[in-house]
């Protein structure tokens, strides 16, 4: 398979020991180069009430307990932290992990969906409309790299994001910083990948689409000078246990629609050996 494939496991409705038992296993399968958790405070699916792992912190966690996975929250929102403490956070997880941190962020959730609406007023956060949550996302990215790569202190005085004497120690190991994932599909926020991410994500499903949203990517990027081609296009498709053969055609049509980077949402409860399975029943059929 000429893709970069990877597994995603949902920290809702279910337990800590189950998630580990997931990440440990796939980390001794070299076919499976990356592991995802969400970024959530309430569950989105299931028993609204059910458990719900926060996503930073179980991240820490899996990353002292793995050696070889890049790992990441698909995405971080950016409305839960002020981005400054949100690039100290990645930075810990980067040494945790000896440099396997792919740093994904995005927007938050849609304004439109409920049930990742309540999870702002249930914890006391505001909830700003769209071109705030776009404007703020690119300010953050910029902030963010800024600490990760600056030798000295900074204010910083933006539209969304004022800091005064800004400064990263220690510097995450990898140089000149993890890779910024972003994800989204707006037109909006492609601008902002098209000026920051290195990576892009888009939630998989309806294929057109996707590559209709690749080929808008391309347009602003090249509308500032980018090469298209240095943003590598991830998808995120749902895994069937009961019908493998799904998956596997759908990682074909993303593989030939330009999308290199796949990310395998896996259903809970976890079978044992699930991610043995994925490997054998998904990845390694579908190599081509």
């Amino acid at each position: 398979m000429s893709a970069s494939v990877g597994i995603a496991t949902a920290p809702m409705q279910v337990g800590y020991q189950d998630v580990l038992r997931v990440w440990r296993e796939a980390d001794a399968i070299p076919e499976i180069e990356h592991a995802w958790l969400f970024d959530h405070l309430l569950p989105i699916g299931g028993d609204p009430d059910g458990p719900i792992f926060e996503g930073w912190t179980l991240l820490a966690a899996l990353a002292a307990q793995t050696r070889r996975l890049r790992l990441g929250l698909l995405v971080t929102s950016n409305r839960f932290r002020p981005p400054a403490m949100l690039a100290k956070i990645a930075t810990t997880v980067d040494v945790v992990s000896d440099g396997r941190l792919d740093f994904g962020i995005g927007v938050g959730s849609r304004p439109g969906h409920p049930l990742a609406r309540r999870e702002y007023e249930a914890h006391g956060l505001p909830f700003h409309d769209t071109a705030h949550a776009v404007g703020s996302l690119a300010e953050a990215c910029t902030v963010i790299r800024r600490l990760w790569t600056e030798d000295e202190p900074f204010d910083f005085d933006g539209s969304y994001v004022q800091l005064r004497g800004a400064f990263g120690n220690p510097k995450p190991v990898q140089r000149p910083h993890p890779p910024i994932m972003i994800g989204g599909r707006a037109a909006a926020t492609l601008r902002v990948v098209a000026e920051h991410a290195d990576l892009w994500n888009i939630p998989g499903g309806d294929i057109a689409d996707c590559a209709r949203r690749s080929a808008l990517l391309d347009r602003y990027c090249a509308e500032i000078g980018r090469d298209p081609a240095s943003i590598v296009r991830s998808i995120h498709l749902p895994v069937s246990y009961e019908r493998p053969d799904t998956t596997r055609k759908a990682i074909d049509e993303a593989l030939d629609a330009g999308f290199g980077h796949v990310v395998l949402g896996l259903p809970n409860p976890y079978p044992d050996g699930v991610a043995r399975w994925v490997a054998d029943e998904i990845i390694r059929p579908s190599a081509r």
